[in-house]
């Protein structure tokens, strides 16, 4: 094993564990909001269905991942919990991860998803993006290379076809087709907030 595969399971574990571990301690200590749990779960399920199981399985016209990367983190992260795990930490460290993100950078926890707020979505979606674009640059760079498809999905719709390279960075690219899924993540992230947050609220 290289030390960019020890790298790449070690984030994938821990950024799908981690969220896990710091919500169940929350809430043994009856300190966790319905409303963080119905978000980390909606988001979950978001992600897993909207492009992580299209993207692992390649179901429409894309690579599966076990074509995509190399034996070690093959079997280290098995194809079919890898969608599971990319899910978990989507929802957790991502998804939560910006909810906090924004509420503390605006000063107001995670009141600022309230009511709509064009400040609290521009920061949601820069962070949302960036670590997107981080993630593909410094990560799963390899298996996201040109010529490595993914699969069209709901939140992917734009799919191999339509894949033109952002920009690039030595032998790295950043592609459109693996930015549209939190491009169109970062309003309904929002919309799952604010609906959650006011339904607490009531």
């Amino acid at each position: 094993m290289t030390f960019e595969e020890l790298r790449v399971v070690l984030v994938v574990y821990s950024s799908a564990i981690i969220p896990i571990i710091i919500l169940l301690n929350l809430h043994l200590k009856n300190q966790l909001p319905q409303s963080i749990l119905n978000i980390y779960l909606s988001t979950f399920f978001i992600c897993a269905l909207g492009w992580e199981l299209w993207f692992t399985y390649g179901l429409y016209a894309g690579d599966p991942v076990d074509l995509r990367r190399s034996e070690v983190l093959n079997e280290f992260i098995p194809k079919n919990i890898n969608w599971f795990l990319n899910s978990l930490a989507d929802a957790g460290t991502i998804s939560l991860g910006g909810i906090l993100l924004t509420g503390k950078l605006l000063g107001s926890d995670r009141t600022v998803f309230n009511q709509w707020n064009i400040g609290a979505f521009l920061i949601l979606l820069i962070w949302c993006i960036s670590q997107n674009i981080f993630v593909e640059m410094f990560l799963y760079y390899d298996q996201l290379a040109v010529g490595k498809d993914l699969s069209w999905a709901p939140l992917a719709p734009s799919g191999p076809w339509m894949n033109p390279v952002l920009f690039q960075y030595g032998d790295r690219t950043i592609t459109l087709h693996g930015q549209v899924p939190w491009l169109l993540m970062t309003p309904i992230l929002y919309k799952v907030t604010m609906h959650f947050q006011n339904d607490e609220i009531k």
